[in-house]
């Protein structure tokens, strides 16, 4: 089912690898790169988030811009991560008080220690997806919908938002899982979710579609943080949408409406990035001209505080 997609160098000497599954397809939907079973099903985790965001606009969420990406964010806790979730919950009359997602401490290692040092606990606040909870809570109210049981699967929302999933993937949610923050978890295969990321990124200006990728990629920082891969993926490639997700998944989209969509077997996500920029060279973009994409093409393994050795794609 998975096949080899990188390896670990620590000098010269071959210390691990990574398998996994990737599929890379062009604006028509031809497969450039097929590797494992890609049409097996698998959680996307939050990688779903902007086809979740989409799904809520067309409830009637009424955000855009550096709030609207942080409704399809993993956020690293930075501050203004935080008052942007306020934000979000203020412009619907509530407050943190209402998010029930799982309470967790910034994942951001920066944001960490400045909220540990403030004497900071894990709260539901600072839980990497409280954007996207946010902008759930906002979308219930804005369609007069039940707040305090907004992650019950069979919840209005929850509904429209699987039904927003198939439409995009083209195909029926294979099982409905709890994902890591206790939104409901839709499978769907890697085929489908590549078809939804180029969907989304070709859907013409004008549509909700469009409106979530362009909050997307004019503000990647408020989607991941400060230096991590997705947020300087997207600064790197205009008009793209990218979300990377738990256990190895990462998904993108370019404005051609070619895809990428990938998952690493173990779960690990150091592998993740490599993955991804070899995708996008099968893809035909010059990896190489832009300084962020070459330097992701590899990712350095670590020997006394010095990079001894490299992370790197096998394809």
């Amino acid at each position: 089912m998975h096949s080899v997609v990188a390896e670990v160098r620590r000098g010269d000497f071959l210390e691990s690898v990574h398998h996994g599954t990737v599929i890379a397809t062009g604006p028509d939907g031809s497969e450039k790169v097929r590797i494992g079973d890609v049409d097996a099903p698998m959680y996307p985790r939050s990688s779903n988030k902007p086809l979740q965001a989409l799904g809520m606009l067309r409830a009637g969420l009424d955000l855009d811009g550096p709030l609207l990406a942080l409704a399809c964010a993993s956020h690293s806790g930075e501050d203004f991560h935080l008052e942007s979730v306020r934000q979000i919950l203020a412009s619907a009359g509530l407050s943190t008080d209402d998010l029930r997602c799982t309470a967790a401490l910034p994942i951001g290692e920066e944001a960490l220690r400045a909220y540990l040092r403030n004497g900071g606990e894990p709260s539901p606040l600072t839980m990497n997806c409280s954007g996207k909870h946010a902008a759930m809570l906002a979308a219930c109210v804005a369609a007069g919908w039940d707040t305090a049981t907004y992650l019950d699967p069979l919840h209005p929302l929850q509904v429209r938002l699987r039904e927003t999933v198939e439409e995009l993937a083209g195909e029926k949610v294979a099982a409905t899982g709890v994902d890591g923050c206790g939104a409901p978890l839709f499978a769907i295969s890697l085929r489908g979710l590549a078809r939804s990321f180029g969907r989304l990124a070709c859907a013409p200006e004008g549509t909700l579609e469009h409106r979530v990728v362009r909050a997307m990629n004019t503000h990647p920082e408020y989607v991941g943080g400060t230096g991590r891969d997705v947020t300087r993926l997207m600064r790197a490639l205009p008009g793209a949408v990218a979300k990377d997700g738990a256990e190895g998944v990462y998904a993108l989209g370019l404005p051609d409406g070619s895809a990428v969509s990938l998952k690493i077997a173990d779960g690990s996500q150091r592998s993740r990035p490599v993955v991804m920029i070899a995708a996008l060279r099968r893809l035909g973009v010059d990896v190489d001209a832009d300084a962020t994409l070459a330097e992701l093409t590899t990712a350095p393994v670590l020997g006394h505080g010095k990079r001894v050795g490299a992370i790197s794609a096998t394809f």
